[in-house]
């Protein structure tokens, strides 16, 4: 995987070709959280927990953390 970079998705190291994004990281680590991330039903933060765009670019050693509300779906309403 020559030059590939590692990002650390969920604590796992994850290669992703160079100018991946966020998203693209999260997908490549799980296509499920990908599509979680994608429909606004999960949300992505750095390694201290602040939000960031799924749509930025991600760096060699970039630490994601895919967070999922518990019960919640698309934009916060609430799910039967």
């Amino acid at each position: 995987m020559s030059g590939w970079v590692t990002v650390f998705v969920n604590e796992r190291p994850t290669p992703v070709p160079p100018g991946s994004t966020i998203r693209d990281a999260v997908a490549e680590f799980d296509p499920e959280l990908g599509a979680a991330v994608a429909d606004e039903s999960a949300y992505v933060t750095d390694g201290v927990g602040r939000r960031v765009n799924p749509a930025g670019s991600v760096a060699p050693g970039t630490i994601i953390r895919v967070v999922r509300g518990a019960g919640r779906g698309r934009r916060g309403t609430s799910t039967p």
